[in-house]
């Protein structure tokens, strides 16, 4: 009778817990959300931010470009075994790891900034993929398995608004440091010090986050019932991914979800706009990114009353979308090529509503097109250690992408044909990802 007793009101208790508004328990998804959003506004935030300079602030792309193949090398190793990582370690020293490779890979670039090794920002680059593997697996994970079930594209636009804070102000620590520098090649010290001062406090704010057996929804449910998981089970559940057709209809959306960024930053943001103005389109591209962010998460949230419909729906918007912008795209590339570069465009003359109206487009799209396939992701299970499997996969599988994708660029590949590659694999996916709402995404 005791037992029974003790038993009820441990149960009242979480109960009452779970009952209070969501903004007040700290281990509430809404919470635990905005932290994993505070703590990536820090790190891959102003990363974003410093690759979306172009060359990572630097005149000679050489560097930055070689030092951002080996990352997503490593990434995309890590990216796969980032989930596993996840469910065995835990959030704690996953992002604690994670995160502190982002301080690593920023001071690389201070260095080159006095030296011009390229040493350094290579190995850095790598230790960052590893890094930056775990961190996204975590991430993942956290985004698309604590929110409940038909709230999860609002709490993936949360995550993304937050995240992009940090590159819109990422850009403006440059456009600020820079601003009467406009015919500087590279940025000055102080650029590379402000963001590595943001990274450092992300790394420690990463351990605030709860493992997700601590997270309770506010209808009293946990988001896993395993405290850890083991080296076997996960090695067995990875390989189980390569065989699943669900998978297996993400890989094109996954590979091409990061693969116009090396195009997008170099070679429009980079060609066409002087540093200042370099900096100025980051704040406004990752404005983008909370707009396109929030306005995709109300369509797959609260557009119908069906959760496929919504999903559905939301791969057309984006795809119709998609077309537009890269139409807009081929109409400036038209204008120019990398033999025949025009005079750089700053703010303050003419000439610079219209690429800048693209850029901020590209921004805009890249919100929404990631958005919808972390929803597709997280309506797929809604259990911890499944998605951090699914979400280290993608990560992994657009690393490989943006690793081939930074060469490609290197090694000079024409404008026009890189642009035409990233719209036709963008264009790819959207079919695919009808057919794995249509037939993978259940109502209930």
């Amino acid at each position: 009778m005791g037992d029974e007793e003790s038993g009820n009101q441990v149960q009242q208790s979480e109960t009452s817990k779970s009952s209070c508004s969501p903004f007040l328990r700290y281990n509430s998804p809404i919470v635990q959300v905005i932290l994993i959003g505070v703590v990536c506004f820090c790190c891959p935030g102003m990363f974003n931010a410093l690759s979306g300079m172009g060359g990572g602030g630097q005149l000679n792309h050489t560097a930055s470009n070689n030092s951002l193949t080996a990352l997503y090398t490593t990434f995309s190793i890590f990216g796969i075994l980032g989930g596993a990582i996840y469910n065995i370690l835990g959030p704690h020293l996953t992002l604690l790891a994670g995160c502190s490779t982002y301080v690593l890979y920023t001071s690389s670039l201070l260095y080159y900034n006095h030296h011009h090794h390229q040493a350094f920002a290579i190995l850095s680059g790598a230790l960052l993929g590893v890094g930056a593997g775990l961190l996204w697996a975590a991430q993942g994970a956290i985004m698309t398995s604590y929110p409940p079930t038909n709230r999860k594209g609002t709490y993936i636009s949360i995550f993304w608004s937050i995240f992009n804070m940090g590159g819109v102000i990422g850009g403006l620590i440059p456009f600020i440091l820079n601003y009467h520098r406009s015919e500087a090649a590279s940025v000055n010290d102080g650029t590379y010090i402000g963001f590595m001062c943001f990274m450092s406090a992300g790394t420690l704010l990463s351990l605030s986050i709860l493992p997700a057996c601590k997270v309770v929804r506010d209808d009293g449910s946990r988001c896993t019932s395993m405290l850890y998981s083991n080296l076997s089970t996960e090695c067995v559940e990875v390989r189980k991914l390569f065989s699943n057709w669900k998978v297996l209809l993400m890989v094109p959306a996954a590979w091409s979800s990061n693969f116009f960024y090396p195009y997008q930053f170099n070679d429009v943001n980079g060609a066409l706009f002087n540093l200042r103005t370099r900096g100025l389109n980051s704040v406004f591209y990752w404005g983008a990114q909370m707009l396109g962010s929030v306005g995709i998460g109300y369509v797959m949230d609260f557009s119908f009353e069906r959760r496929r419909v919504r999903g559905l729906v939301g791969v057309v918007v984006v795809g119709v979308l998609g077309t537009v912008i890269w139409g807009g795209a081929l109409a400036n590339q038209l204008r120019y090529s990398s033999n025949d570069l025009p005079e750089k465009l700053d703010f303050k003359y003419s000439g610079f509503a219209g690429p800048f109206v693209l850029y901020f487009s590209f921004g805009l799209l890249d919100a929404m097109f990631q958005s919808l396939v972390y929803w597709v992701i997280g309506a797929l299970a809604d259990d911890s250690e499944i998605l951090s499997r699914y979400s280290g996969l993608f990560k992994g599988i657009q690393s490989a992408g943006i690793a081939v994708a930074w060469q490609v660029d290197e090694h000079k590949v024409c404008l026009m044909s890189q642009l035409i590659v990233n719209w036709v694999l963008t264009t790819i996916s959207y079919p695919l990802l009808f057919i794995l709402v249509m037939f993978a995404v259940k109502d209930e």
